[in-house]
């Protein structure tokens, strides 16, 4: 483990923080990568301070010893194993049903709990948390790819030696030894994510959501902006025929024009923000998106990549926005405002256009909001984007977990068939019972309880419920119809096809887009940031710019947002852009790195 130095060395913004122990220690090299907000830091007072890190949970019992001639072939150790998430509420939940835990604690002798890092940005609770250097037995972020934010803050830690390689531990495993097979990653999750060059066989993270099979789908996703059906309904105007922003925004103004109300009898807004909070949407502005959103990195018409920066077409983009926020068409915090409000407004009906959310959402299930488009792209008309296999949040266990190898293989038994019945189907004869062909039959009771009180739902504690605890660790190596028989949760019940995220995905044609996708095996534009010899200074940068952006947006003209722009740009490049660009190029010239310059959805 490296050095760590005293309270008396870190900023200011550690000094009042209080993280399980009451004491913040950082390593020397972190102090300057790690620019804590306050907000990051301030969050810390609200985690738990039960002190269940990996120091003191090695070998926690949850129970009554099992003798060893009762144990099933299951059994890993009599143990707790305790889990730090760096992702949304929304997403996951620290609750678990009691019979659910009881089950696992008897096939595997393993105690199971999880805590969730409330943060306004996940990603601030990865970086504080880190910088605690007091981590349980493992965590769980995001990470789509090796060009999210959070590769740069696992990345560095894994360099500091806060993390336990996994590679070996792998091995000797049923699942996750399929990670060690030559064909079975795609290349960033194998190349960028895990078995980095540069680790020489080491590997600190496990990048989740692989697919079996290559060109699998797990779900029917549909993500973008929605409308709600009445506005739609009123206005005569069908959601899947607005192709531009030019059409967005003639909707927009009919929105305004319309009179509508919210639930609380209050004006509508017409275009509202991401249902998970502020920030640039590239699917509500994808014919003016100069590649991926939060990316901004593509060639030009002769195949020279450029930044979004260096191009005419960022202020096209700026004066669009402009337009919006100045006719009152969008809302005035759409790229600032908190999750907790966002989220209000669309269950409150208040965003006449939610600009992005997805039909997996309980609160949608009746579709009274439906997806709008899908909106053009720079390239031409929409066409569905389709990973050759998919890569989605990861994991990691932190170097002072001792006996790590029964974290690898609890995650292994989770991940594997029995293991996802349990987390996805929940018990067999309380939530389903097996047909004769071996496949899960969902109780009727269930999907009923589902639809009519969500909450007492989720409850019972698994996957089909919307209660995700296992996909943290047991999500990946997915086929759910060679697994399950289905590919959703309950399909096979009539009363469960007849409604919800697969009735809006019939609506959008999700199967005909993607019978017509683009299957690609690729890396994003910023994924070689970690490699990059000024990686870290170009990153400041880059996060610089996204602010520069939204303070163009509010700009007072389009003059003075060309000059916030401008000046952020010879930051970028003074951080060495020209010469990152140049290495995407060569990058993209290699088959086995090629550049997806495309928004991946």
């Amino acid at each position: 483990m490296p050095e760590l130095f005293s309270v008396k060395n870190v900023p200011d913004v550690f000094h009042k923080t209080n993280y399980r122990k009451g004491e913040i220690r950082v390593n020397k090299k972190w102090a300057k990568f790690l620019a804590l907000p306050l907000m990051a830091a301030m969050l810390l007072a609200g985690c738990s301070n039960s002190n269940n890190g990996g120091n003191a949970s090695g070998n926690a019992s949850g129970g009554a010893s099992v003798a060893p001639e009762d144990r099933p072939a299951t059994w890993i150790a009599d143990r707790k194993i305790k889990g730090l998430v760096f992702m949304g509420t929304d997403d996951y939940t620290e609750d678990m049903n009691p019979e659910i835990k009881a089950e696992i604690k008897k096939r595997t002798g393993i105690d199971f709990e999880i805590e969730i890092m409330k943060a306004s940005k996940s990603i601030d609770g990865l970086v504080a948390g880190i910088a605690a250097n007091d981590l349980p037995d493992f965590i769980a972020f995001y990470l789509n790819n090796s060009g999210r934010p959070e590769m740069q803050v696992v990345l560095k830690a894994a360099r500091e030696g806060i993390f336990t390689d996994l590679a070996p531990l792998m091995k000797d495993t049923k699942v996750y030894s399929k990670y060690l097979q030559d064909d079975y990653l795609p290349n960033d999750t194998k190349y960028g994510v895990m078995f980095r060059p540069e680790f020489d066989g080491s590997a600190y993270f496990i990048h989740m959501n692989v697919n079996r099979q290559s060109g699998y789908d797990s779900r029917k996703y549909v993500g973008g902006p929605y409308i709600r059906k009445d506005i739609a309904e009123a206005l005569g105007v069908d959601p899947r025929t607005i192709k531009t922003t030019d059409q967005l925004y003639e909707l927009a103004k009919k929105i305004k024009a319309g009179g509508f109300k919210d639930n609380n009898g209050k004006d509508v807004v017409p275009i509202g923000p991401n249902y998970w909070g502020g920030q640039e949407i590239g699917r509500l502005f994808a014919d003016l998106e100069w590649g991926e959103d939060g990316q901004w990195i593509r060639p030009d018409d002769q195949g020279k990549v450029l930044h979004e920066s260096q191009t005419p077409n960022v202020l096209k983009k700026v004066e669009y926005v402009q337009k919006l926020l100045a006719e009152k068409l969008i809302h005035p915090e759409f790229f600032t405002v908190d999750e907790t409000q966002a989220t209000e407004g669309a269950l409150n009906g208040t965003w006449g256009i939610i600009a992005n959310t997805h039909n997996y959402q309980d609160y949608n299930q009746d579709m009274h909001y439906l997806p709008l488009g899908p909106l053009n792209t720079l390239d031409g008309e929409y066409q569905m984007q389709v990973a050759f296999k998919s890569g989605y949040s990861a994991w990691a266990i932190p170097s002072t977990t001792k006996k790590p190898e029964e974290v690898m293989q609890f995650a292994d038994y989770l991940s594997s068939r029995e293991g996802k019945l349990l987390w996805m189907y929940g018990l067999e004869g309380r939530d389903y019972t097996l047909g004769a062909d071996g496949f899960p039959l969902v109780k009727q009771e269930v999907i009923d309880l589902k639809a009519n009180d969500p909450n007492a739902a989720k409850a019972l504690g698994f996957g089909g419920v919307r209660n995700w605890w296992g996909e943290l660790l047991g999500s990946t190596d997915i086929d759910k119809m060679a697994d399950f028989g289905e590919m959703e949760y309950g399909e096979k019940l009539q009363e469960a096809t007849s409604q919800g995220a697969l009735e809006i995905a019939k609506y959008w044609d999700w199967d005909a887009k993607r019978q017509q996708a683009n299957v690609f095996d690729a890396y994003s534009p910023n994924a070689f940031l970690g490699e990059f010899s000024r990686g870290a200074e170009l990153k400041a940068a880059f996060d610089n710019y996204r602010d520069s952006l939204v303070k163009a947006y509010y700009s007072k003209s389009l003059d003075n947002a060309k000059q916030v722009l401008d000046s952020a740009l010879k930051q970028m490049q003074a951080a060495g852009l020209d010469e990152y660009l140049k290495l995407v190029e060569e990058k993209n010239a290699d088959p086995h790195t090629k550049v997806s310059f495309r928004a991946s959805y």
